[in-house]
């Protein structure tokens, strides 16, 4: 019997859900019920057997017994009972009547019920439609929280951004000929102290946007809002061992780049250099994948950083070209989005300087303060809604394949409360 909700097994004959066991042999002849006279014998060429059992009832090949009289049971109902092969004799069959009910219930159509659904997502292996849909419906049916969390975050991400441009890039843009070196030395070391800052300013921001929209889809799963505050204080222990992963798989592939880069570059060879590049870009995409599952199962098992690194290369075995494929999939759609959204900001920050494009050509237009803030309203938008999309797919992409690999379905069911699931338990602990 399949564990998954919605789907039941065949279960006995319908003359059995009946009280009484199929008909057996007896005086009557072959799978008649003693008592009960033989239907009239079809003539000698009828392609039916001479002994055919009454509709709706299923033949016992093994009986030994006679069974007790009983009275025939009824012609069974058009669409009813798992349909009769053929009447009785001289009464008109039933041939092309409905094979049968739902798997286990007999009448209506051939097929499993409907998996339960108490969240955004139904409880069941999902399709990629069905991952999308349910991370757009996570962002409307609780867009109080997931977009208060996603507009804090950019509207943060993007001022760090903004002064990175205007006081680090801006000054190198500038720079002309008359700069000395120490000068142009000096703002190349600023800008790179500004933007290492800004870089760690955004990890803990990522950091933070990942755990809390972490906890707000994995309840909106099983149908359970969730505030911000209540987001907080769930996510708050898991933010250091968050951090320490990001961390680790940050290292790891600044390690690995620099292992099959760093040997072309000291000899000065440029060949060896861009085919240490080229071998070291696929072995990065095969590890990102592999580990695409460590933040959600660290968050959501309460597993230390090495242990959600082998749960996600447990759960992503088997499965990375699904993985690669959904992912890159929502990354083009954010793109798409993201540039609908900033396209008219643009255009519109071009417009209101005076340079226009020769300005953004040379630089000056893109370090105004006009230009900065009116794009920059345009980014936070995009990245407002394109955060919690992008996070959200990674969220259940882990709970399909838990679904898929640990019957997790049954564990969430528990979880929201419907019926059915109270003594059944899924795979490894999920704090919803």
């Amino acid at each position: 019997m399949n564990d998954s909700p919605g789907w039941a097994s065949p279960g006995p004959s319908p003359s059995e859900g009946e009280g009484g066991q199929a008909g057996q042999s007896g005086p009557g002849g072959p799978g008649t019920p003693e008592g009960i006279q033989p239907p009239a014998q079809p003539p000698a060429d009828s392609k039916w057997s001479q002994a055919q059992p009454p509709p709706g009832q299923w033949s016992s090949p093994a009986a030994e017994a006679p069974a007790p009289a009983q009275t025939p049971p009824p012609q069974p109902q058009q669409g009813a009972g798992w349909g009769s092969y053929g009447a009785q004799p001289g009464q008109p069959g039933q041939y092309g009547s409905p094979y049968g009910g739902q798997y286990g219930h007999p009448g209506g159509p051939w097929g499993p019920p409907p998996a339960a659904k108490p969240g955004v997502i139904p409880l069941r292996p999902l399709g990629l439609g069905e991952i999308l849909d349910g991370a757009v419906s996570t962002m409307r049916s609780h867009w109080r929280s997931v977009l208060s969390v996603s507009l804090v975050v950019s509207v943060l991400t993007e001022v760090g951004s903004m002064l990175v441009r205007k006081y680090g890039l801006g000054n190198i843009a500038t720079a002309t000929a008359d700069t000395s070196e120490s000068e142009f030395f000096g703002d190349l070391r600023d800008t790179l102290v500004l933007s290492v800052s800004n870089g760690f300013i955004q990890l803990l921001l990522g950091v933070l946007a990942t755990a809390l929209l972490t906890v707000i889809y994995s309840r909106a799963v099983i149908g359970r809002p969730s505030s911000v505050g209540e987001a907080w204080r769930e996510a708050r222990p898991r933010l250091l061992p968050l951090i320490g992963l990001t961390l680790l798989l940050g290292v790891g592939a600044a390690v690995l780049v620099g292992v099959l880069i760093l040997p072309g570059a000291l000899l000065g060879s440029v060949g060896f250099t861009l085919l240490g590049a080229l071998l070291a870009l696929p072995v990065f995409v095969w590890l990102w994948f592999r580990f695409l599952l460590a933040s959600p199962a660290l968050m959501l098992e309460r597993a230390g950083v090495i242990t959600s690194l082998k749960r996600s290369a447990k759960l992503v075995k088997g499965s990375w070209w699904r993985m690669f494929g959904i992912t890159v999939l929502t990354t083009v759609i954010a793109a798409i989005v993201s540039g609908i959204a900033t396209l008219p900001f643009t255009v519109l920050a071009l417009l209101t300087n005076s340079g226009g494009l020769s300005g953004l050509a040379d630089g000056s237009v893109a370090q105004s303060w006009s230009f900065l803030l009116i794009s920059g309203i345009g980014a936070v938008i995009s990245m407002t809604f394109v955060l919690p999309m992008q996070a959200g797919v990674t969220v259940l992409l882990y709970i399909d394949q838990r679904i898929r690999r640990e019957a997790l379905d049954m564990e969430l069911g528990r979880a929201a409360g419907l019926q059915g699931y109270e003594s059944t338990a899924g795979g490894p602990g999920y704090g919803g």
